[in-house]
């Protein structure tokens, strides 16, 4: 890391109070695309009833659309870092069909890769935690979820249904969080390039490499050529200072203190409405994101449900090194051991949580 910190600047480190991503941010599918998602599809199903991990470009092709998801790749990296694409038509395709079509794009656009350690590609967004004895994950709840970036190099996810009440996505510019920093004090910018160590989930490093903390600092801003580059995992690194793995020291929980300060500031977050159909890309390198809290329906049937890919761009570098301790590709083929086929499919995911519910009611 340079002594002399930059900022980063460009179109990357925008600000949510000064643009709406309806006008720079959302992209409509025309007719033609759509048609050719539509055939796609049939493409796909003429090759019987294929698996998640089997679409491919070849069983899944697309032209047109493919040179979309090749600008997508471009915005994603260079652009804003982000973008909402608006068409799908809820009407047309039951749930397990968008799901078909939904990781068809993300095999254009990149590698879909495992989520976790049970090995899904195909991850579910939906507030369970009145149906689980155990306490369950931020997506898995109905509550607000604080500002973080996901694994690897895209998180994307499609909604199936919105909340009754709230559940927007919130998202930031970490590249205008670290600028905005950079005028406030630029002392806890260059804790925050130094990194911490970050704790991992449990499963994960049972499924995975089996670290359970990561064996170097990771750092939260970086660049590499100039290209900027964020890693941001404020609530793991406060773990692994709770577990005893590292003595957090004063200025580094002021440095976390002020990027979540500022990541939630109304002056550089943007709530984005996705709505039934559309899906959301964030690169994990640019942007970081959490939820407002809603309110939903008590059948889990009409609840707010979301589905998430991860996606790796073979195209794009690998990351910086300070920051790939806590991405270990060698977890990946162990986590897609765990993988059954078809777990993922929406309806049978959401018949397993609706016969969960029934039991707990006692129907």
């Amino acid at each position: 890391m340079n002594d002399t910190l930059t900022p980063v600047g460009g179109r990357g480190a925008w600000r949510g109070s000064t643009f709406d991503y309806r006008q720079d941010g959302l992209w409509q599918l025309s007719g033609e695309e759509l048609g050719e998602i539509d055939a796609a599809l049939a493409t796909l199903k003429d090759h019987g009833d294929l698996d998640l991990t089997e679409i491919t470009p070849a069983t899944f092709p697309l032209q047109r659309v493919g040179d979309l998801l090749t600008r997508l790749r471009d915005e994603l990296r260079f652009g804003r870092g982000f973008v909402l694409i608006r068409g799908l038509s809820r009407e047309r395709y039951g749930d397990d069909d968008l799901a078909r079509i939904y990781c068809g794009l993300g095999a254009h656009l990149g590698e879909v890769i495992p989520q976790s350690g049970k090995g899904e590609i195909l991850g579910h967004v939906l507030n369970v935690a009145d149906l689980v004895d155990e306490q369950v994950r931020g997506y898995r709840s109905a509550m607000a979820m604080n500002m973080h970036c996901d694994g690897h190099d895209v998180v994307s996810l499609l909604c199936l249904r919105e909340a009754k009440e709230g559940g927007a996505s919130r998202i930031a510019s970490a590249a205008a969080v670290h600028d905005r920093m950079l005028e406030i004090d630029p002392d806890l910018v260059r804790v925050l390039y130094r990194g911490m160590p970050v704790m991992r989930g449990r499963m994960d490093a049972e499924y995975g490499d089996g670290r359970i903390v990561t064996s170097g600092d990771v750092a939260l801003f970086t660049k590499t050529d100039g290209e900027f580059s964020s890693c941001v995992h404020v609530a793991q690194t406060r773990d692994a200072a709770r577990a005893g793995h590292f003595e957090i020291t004063a200025q580094q929980e002021a440095a976390l203190e002020l990027f979540c300060e500022l990541s939630s500031s109304p002056e550089l977050y943007l709530d984005m409405q996705i709505a039934p159909g559309d899906i959301q890309f964030l690169n994990n390198r640019l942007i970081v994101h959490g939820r407002t809290p809603y309110v939903d329906h008590d059948d889990v049937g009409r609840r707010r449900h979301l589905m998430r890919l991860w996606v790796n761009i073979p195209a794009w570098p690998r990351r910086p090194a300070d920051q790939q301790d806590i991405y270990s590709m060698e977890d990946l083929p162990l986590w897609a051991r765990q993988r059954q086929p078809f777990m993922e499919l929406p309806e049978r995911y959401l018949a397993e949580v609706t016969a969960r519910q029934r039991a707990a009611v006692g129907g």
